[in-house]
């Protein structure tokens, strides 16, 4: 698992998923999709999705997607950012790139991100909530639900309390902790603190920091 593109991730723009979700049976080779779906089998290299309209193979080393400490299933609920790979031979595939996973807020990136790699940040496999920040941890307080990030020089408190899981405790794939850089989506409060607090209803971990 890559994070040393964090910068290019946390700092990219923001890409149209209407541009990003079509068929990919209908692009070309070696062109860039975004898709979401649900995992339909899993090897070793490669899993199937299910996108809604049909299913499409992704490709995938296991070492980049971390299979030794978390393996995909079926009905897990992912977004797959790649290269479409329609080589003459072989039925069409996706050669991924990333992949966010819903129920663990984490996002795998390949070793084979380079610079030709665009610049985009990740839209959720789920609906898009009113607010997405991104930022570094700074506190984390699990007796309260909540935790802190530095956004854009501003501390922000961040509420975990309606999500179905909880990322602060010491079980599960995801536990945030001080000095992670993440991205959280969810309703902001403005009524309490000026705005400052966010109802959080998604957690992304784009860095590690254990």
């Amino acid at each position: 698992m890559y994070v040393s593109k964090l910068v290019v991730v946390v700092s990219a723009i923001l890409f149209s998923v209407a541009a990003w979700s079509q068929s990919p049976y209908q692009k070309a080779d070696n062109t860039w999709i975004q898709i979401s779906g649900t995992i339909a089998s899993v090897s070793a290299n490669s899993f199937v999705m299910d996108y809604g309209d049909g299913t499409i193979t992704v490709t995938m080393d296991e070492h980049d997607r971390d299979a030794t400490e978390y393996q995909l299933v079926p009905d897990d609920k992912v977004t797959v950012t790649g290269l479409i790979d329609d080589d003459f031979y072989e039925s069409t595939s996706i050669d991924a790139r990333s992949v966010y996973v819903q129920n663990i807020g984490t996002t795998f990136y390949s070793s084979v991100v380079d610079q030709d790699t665009p610049k985009f940040t990740f839209s959720l496999p789920v609906e898009i909530s009113e607010v997405t920040v991104h930022g570094t941890v700074t506190s984390v307080n699990p007796a309260a639900n909540e935790f802190t990030i530095n956004s854009a020089a501003r501390l922000l408190t961040v509420k975990t309390d309606a999500m179905s899981y909880d990322p602060l405790d010491n079980e599960g794939y995801q536990q945030i902790k001080v000095n992670d850089i993440v991205s959280v989506s969810g309703q902001m409060d403005r009524s309490l603190l000026e705005g400052r607090v966010l109802e959080a209803e998604y957690v992304s971990s784009l860095y590690s920091a254990r």
